[in-house]
């Protein structure tokens, strides 16, 4: 089980496109977040229907220096609980240090342990080269690459208006010393009721990577907050034994009011 990052690809929403149809979307201006933000997520699990609380992530953004340039600093930390622990301990964190103003990720580091398996790997990225070099080497990179912390915070800009029911939107990003071509569907606007309450939501599917408990493809389901605000409420997905809930459970220091939030019950 793995909470933080079964968080950050169900974030994996970001509106950059191919060198070829960069359109609109590389170098987008940041208008749905401010340093100081602090948001918490539950990860729930299900084998029988009913859903138990398996884990908790929480991401952070400051703003720092890097460089000598304003970065956002953004800061994903994750954990399942005892009982949990006792079957697949995770204990991950993830970093990324963002412009400010194109809101591309200059480094990212994963530091996780999941089930005793550890991985460390810190990456910079040369975006006028188009290079990313890694703890394992140096590798070339397409325009507009986000990391999977990055990519979170720079889909939360995507102006859904401009997309109709079931339109794709193609990006790329840099995770494991590989890029990754996938893509966002948008699915429409619709009410939902999460473990915080109740809200006005955008529904997206984003196309996931194949790996150990996600089978890959369009299963996964994610809702964000139908404010300015674009904050993940929630995301579940079907894993190889069972099915995941997440769930934001409490925020600090949004941008603007949470105005999608319609009430507890």
């Amino acid at each position: 089980m793995n909470p933080l990052k079964m968080i950050l690809i169900a974030c994996c929403l970001l509106s950059f496109q191919h060198k070829e149809d960069i359109g609109d979307f590389c170098g987008i201006q940041n208008t749905s977040f401010s340093s100081g933000e602090t948001v918490k997520m539950t990860v729930y699990y299900s084998t029988l229907g009913a859903y138990i609380g398996a884990g908790d992530a929480t991401f952070t953004t400051t703003l720092e220096r890097f460089n000598g340039k304003a970065v956002y600093h953004a800061v994903g930390v994750g954990h399942t609980y005892p009982f949990f622990d006792n079957f697949f301990k995770v204990r991950d964190r993830y970093e990324s240090y963002i412009d400010t103003g194109t809101l591309q990720p200059y480094k990212f580091i994963r530091n996780v342990d999941e089930g005793g398996f550890k991985i460390y790997n810190n990456v910079t990225f040369n975006h006028t080269a188009n290079t990313a070099v890694s703890t394992n080497g140096m590798y070339k990179i397409t325009d507009c690459m986000q990391d999977v912390v990055s990519a979170m915070y720079y889909a939360r800009n995507i102006n859904f208006d401009k997309y109709k029911v079931g339109d794709r939107i193609p990006f790329d990003m840099f995770l494991d010393d590989e890029i990754h071509h996938l893509y966002l569907k948008y699915m429409g606007r619709e009410k939902i009721k999460t473990k915080y309450g109740r809200f006005k939501a955008i529904k997206i599917k984003p196309l996931l990577i194949k790996g150990t408990i996600f089978q890959g493809g369009e299963g996964m389901s994610a809702w964000i907050s139908d404010d300015p605000n674009h904050l993940l409420l929630r995301a579940e997905s079907p894993i190889t034994v069972g099915s995941i809930k997440v769930d934001m459970m409490g925020y600090q220091n949004l941008r603007y009011p949470l105005t999608s939030f319609i009430g507890i019950r």
